[in-house]
């Protein structure tokens, strides 16, 4: 049987995420995702629903009662906006401004980092 700290160690891995970067997207230390997923601590209700919310997942998954996410939206990672904040600064930093084309090919390029996300 799965438990839930395989669950929520499996989330993380499949969109490469280290506990560091998940600890401060949720308010946590990362020695707290260590210990959530290692079963060292009882992972809080509030915790297990930003994981739920955050990989758009059902808590029947998490808690491993079915092997159905049952996400509305799932695929098993989250918008890239959500996992690099700083993407609008690097594109904005890889176009010369000022550019007749700058505007279309930074959306572009955004535009083709997120399917590439989502793959």
């Amino acid at each position: 049987m799965t438990t839930i700290g395989d669950r929520l160690r499996e989330l993380r891995y499949g969109i490469q995420l280290s506990q560091a970067k998940l600890g401060k997207i949720f308010g946590i230390s990362q020695a707290r995702v260590f210990k959530y997923e290692t079963n060292a601590l009882h992972t809080p209700p509030k915790v297990l629903l930003q994981y739920a919310d955050y990989f758009d997942v059902s808590l029947d998954y998490i808690y491993g009662r079915t092997d159905d996410p049952h996400g509305m939206y799932y695929e098993n990672k989250p918008p890239i906006e959500q996992v690099y904040p700083e993407i609008d600064k690097f594109i904005e930093m890889c176009f010369e401004p000022g550019t007749a084309m700058n505007e279309r090919l930074k959306e572009t390029m955004k535009r083709m980092m997120t399917e590439e996300a989502k793959q």
